[in-house]
């Protein structure tokens, strides 16, 4: 035998000899003499032990070091006290301040949380998904990646009786649970401040077709216009997916437009960044020749050197802290009639100081 090999197999084997083995509730009954089922029924409570025996018991298995068997009790109460949470990217300061939130909640109910990260990747997401079932989840909350079109992997988590909480990112499927921000009313909030600040023409780099937000920040835009008699121009509103090169070729399209806009809304404060940096690089006052208004309100904003006017703020901690008090809900209830919680937060406008 190689010595290297030998020397590995005789350190793994002391190691082995040396790890103390669990104490279990056989011994301690050994020890008190009694029965197995008395010794079992005396750790967990029972009623039918007396306080004298449970107390007895229970001093002897602290003293032999007895922990229990988390697994065999998580099988006999059929949960494994873990839930499991997607998230398209948690380098975004909105994902980062919701997982936070929900480590919080599950934390203090005793839950362990399992994290994954899509990266917007929808086989990605499908992959995750079968993972996270096989580790025997409890429940599962999801912020849907941007280029999900097929939601079949989270309807089959159905037959495993493993309910699903979407927040934010929600799919376009009816009977689902959600906890989700009020874009519409956010959109209508941001076009009704450009048009005070004497704004016409104003564009919309919209996030994809497939996201339900992206169809929420059209109507609000189409709205507020209406409502200020103004003839919407659907050639003004430029879908991209979020990435750098999709704003540019957004931004792009905007300014090559005939009726170039004067001030654009941005999908989030990213896209928002993407688009300015890109405008101040073709020479472009930002702010004077061309202003902008975002989503999200993330910290980003505060380091930019022309951030954009104001950001609709979609309270990223509430949207987390209200998923995982359903989905926990979902879980202890376990009730197959349960209906659906649609959950909607109210967005809110908020001006960046210059």
């Amino acid at each position: 035998m190689d010595l290297l090999v030998k020397n590995i197999y005789l350190y793994n084997h002391r190691a082995k000899s040396n790890m103390k083995k669990p104490i279990t509730i056989k011994e301690i009954a050994k020890k008190l003499n009694l029965s197995f089922s008395t010794v079992s029924r005396a750790l967990h409570g029972h009623p039918n032990i007396s306080l004298v025996t449970q107390q007895r018991v229970k001093q002897t298995a602290d003293e032999m070091g007895y922990e229990p068997n988390q697994t065999a009790i998580f099988f006999q109460q059929g949960k494994t006290f873990t839930i499991g949470v997607i998230l398209p990217e948690l380098s975004e300061a909105f994902f980062a301040e919701a997982i936070s939130a929900i480590e919080d909640i599950a934390y203090k109910r005793n839950y362990t949380v399992l994290l994954a990260q899509s990266h917007d990747d929808e086989e990605r997401e499908k992959l995750l998904v079968d993972k996270l079932r096989t580790h025997r989840i409890d429940g599962l909350l999801v912020s849907v990646a941007k280029n999900t079109s097929n939601f079949e992997h989270f309807e089959q988590l159905k037959k495993y009786g493993i309910p699903v909480v979407y927040f934010d990112r929600i799919p376009p499927l009816k009977d689902i649970h959600y906890v989700a921000c009020n874009i519409e009313t956010g959109s209508i909030e941001a076009v009704h401040y450009l048009l005070k600040r004497g704004h016409r023409n104003i564009g919309l780099i919209n996030g994809p077709n497939s996201l339900i937000a992206s169809g929420q920040r059209k109507e609000g835009y189409i709205k507020a216009l209406q409502k200020n008699r103004l003839k919407f121009d659907p050639s003004l509103v430029v879908n991209c997916n979020l990435t750098q090169e999709g704003t540019i070729a957004a931004l792009d399209t905007l300014l090559g437009h005939r009726r170039k806009p004067t001030a654009i809304v941005s999908f989030n404060d990213y896209v928002s960044a993407f688009a300015i940096k890109h405008a101040l690089k073709m020479g472009i006052k930002v702010n004077e020749e061309i202003e902008f208004v975002s989503f999200a309100n993330a910290p980003i904003t505060a380091y930019m050197q022309y951030p954009p006017l104001a950001s609709v703020e979609q309270f990223p901690a509430i949207q987390g802290q209200r998923a995982v008090d359903t989905l926990l809900d979902l879980i202890k209830t376990n009730d197959e009639e349960q209906a659906f919680y649609k959950i909607v937060i109210e967005s809110e406008l908020v001006e960046h100081k210059k």
